[in-house]
């Protein structure tokens, strides 16, 4: 049975809209001819991921996110999308959006990692910029969110 779970580490955050939320993912994933078997959600604080940063990635800064790909068989989708709740809410008052449509674009960024979109490089973030695009408006177009 796919599936898709929410959690929280060191921060007192609920998503709102989960079902919603689940169709659009589970729907992007289809859409871009992947299987969906398990994908977890992981709002953290700042501090936590950047513990994880340190550890995993030998990386000493604070991020938004960190996407790991647990996925054995190719177009299989099961994978640990930890996103820092500080960094989403700094990062839409800075883009003058909601923390909500913030958190959107986060889920949806990590959820293309999983499908093989990259952001290093000006061409990949481009892309990745665009279908982060694509797949907010498909959100809105599927009457969910």
């Amino acid at each position: 049975m796919p599936a898709i779970s929410f959690f929280t580490e060191s921060v007192s955050y609920k998503l709102p809209q989960k079902l919603k939320i689940k169709k659009w993912i589970k729907a992007t994933i289809e859409k871009e001819g992947y299987k969906l078997s398990e994908l977890n959600f992981i709002f953290c604080s700042d501090d936590y991921l950047l513990s994880i940063n340190q550890q995993y990635l030998n990386h000493d800064t604070y991020t938004d996110i960190i996407t790991f790909d647990n996925a054995e068989v190719d177009k299989q989708i099961v994978g640990d999308i930890f996103i820092s709740i500080d960094r989403v809410t700094e990062n839409a008052q800075t883009f003058k959006t909601t923390p909500f449509d913030e958190v959107c674009r986060i889920m949806i960024h990590g959820t293309l990692h999983l499908l093989g979109y990259k952001d290093k490089g000006k061409v990949a973030k481009t892309l990745m910029t665009q279908k982060e695009d694509e797949y907010l408006a498909y959100r809105s177009e599927m009457a969910l969110i």
